[in-house]
């Protein structure tokens, strides 16, 4: 399997000799594959002063963290900026160096978007409106290097000159512009200011009409690292027809998959009949006995088939915790953060049956071989250890300091 690999292991005394028959404990710490969810709440920990809501938020990161190694942060612009100048940089940046410390990869969400974009752009021209863009991403790139270098560079671009809500600022540009121009321009920016960085392009889309875009933006050289797929499933799971659709369909480009924005209802199904979920308002959407099954087995089918394929590099569920975006009852735990049985499910596949742990004795001449999943490892024998890292089938020599 391609999230494999097989390892042989030397084993060294402290004076460097082959230590022979000992038994040696092996244990995966972390995975290189990119689990994640929404980490929103990391920013409310870190800017909130209330000792309770601190401790209830702390409460559900901790277990947020014990599930995955990769947080979406919220960097809309309008929210973000919502007066020109004055941005929520503290606690952003408080929450993603929170998150690289307790081991997090991080991405920030997103740098140019017309819904949730920031209303005071509307005054300024087409030509200063791109301007201030173009400034924002390379403002945010730069200031986050080295903490965030992962991000959605644009979101939703093929319904984005034609979204006609309400008026706003890049919608106008990119009406103007036209799709490939715009996004050529901010992924130039985001690229330039961080050459390292990964960089999507993200929407929910999954028609031909994003296929084009991408066609499109391949060919203009725009430097895509990955897809972006939303698979916000309010109105009922995809299923394995549709999800391996998606995948034969977006895998011929060759380019990492990101499953970005994953949603599975734990509660009755959104009507089929609703175009745009935002018109779906509820005061209150339950969680039921029936759809926590329900949740939990599409779950574990879902991640088992991303996880299977050799261009997927992440999954990202979009809501740790019920009650986010719609209401609606989306989470891996209960909004008093008491933890859903797709919690456990997921935890079984990630930190269970994906994961290794093995005891191996040592040869006459020290050595250890085995096959494990791909990620960060240490190697005991109790008294002490040594970490290494499993990538590409390797050979390795550890020695065992005291």
């Amino acid at each position: 399997m391609h999230r494999k690999s097989e390892v042989r292991i030397q084993i060294l005394n402290p004076d460097g000799s082959p230590a022979s028959g000992r038994r040696i404990h092996v244990d995966q710490t972390a995975h290189r594959f990119l689990f994640g969810c929404g980490a929103f709440d990391s920013v409310a920990l870190m800017k909130t002063q209330d000792s309770e809501k601190k401790a209830f938020l702390t409460e559900r990161m901790n277990k947020w963290l014990a599930l995955f190694n990769y947080g979406t942060l919220p960097f809309y612009w309008g929210r973000y900026e919502p007066v020109e100048g004055t941005t929520a940089y503290t606690e952003t940046m408080a929450a993603a160096r929170w998150l690289k410390e307790h081991g997090v990869r991080v991405k920030g969400h997103p740098l140019c978007w017309h819904t949730a974009c920031a209303p005071w752009l509307l005054q300024y021209s087409n030509g200063e409106i791109l301007r201030r863009q173009l400034e924002r991403i390379r403002r945010d790139v730069s200031l986050y290097k080295g903490v965030v270098d992962m991000w959605d560079v644009i979101n939703e671009v093929v319904i984005m000159p034609v979204f006609d809500r309400y008026d706003n600022a890049i919608t106008r540009i990119c009406r103007e512009m036209g799709r490939i121009r715009l996004v050529k321009e901010v992924f130039a920016a985001a690229k330039e200011t961080n050459p390292d960085a990964t960089l999507l392009i993200n929407d929910f889309n999954t028609s031909v009409s994003y296929e084009i875009l991408l066609e499109g933006l391949l060919e203009a050289g725009v430097p895509v690292s990955a897809i972006g797929i939303q698979s916000h499933q309010h109105q009922g799971y995809w299923g394995l027809e549709k999800l391996n659709n998606i995948l034969e369909r977006f895998s011929r480009f060759g380019l990492p998959i990101h499953f970005t924005e994953n949603t599975l209802v734990s509660g009755n199904i959104m009507p089929a009949h609703i175009v745009d979920l935002n018109d779906w308002q509820v005061d209150t959407w339950p969680s039921t006995p029936e759809g926590e099954e329900r949740q939990s087995r599409e779950i574990s089918e879902m991640y088992s088939v991303l996880f299977a394929h050799p261009l997927v590099e992440a999954i990202t569920t979009w809501d740790f915790n019920d009650g986010c975006w719609l209401n609606a009852p989306s989470g891996f735990v209960y909004m008093d953060n008491r933890e859903k049985p797709s919690y456990y499910a997921l935890h079984q596949l990630i930190h269970g049956e994906w994961e290794t742990h093995e005891d191996l004795n040592t040869d006459d001449d020290g050595y250890i071989s085995f096959t494990g999943f791909k990620g960060s490892y240490t190697v005991s024998d109790g008294n002490a250890n040594a970490s290494f890292e499993l990538d590409n089938p390797a050979c390795l020599k550890i020695r065992l300091d005291r």
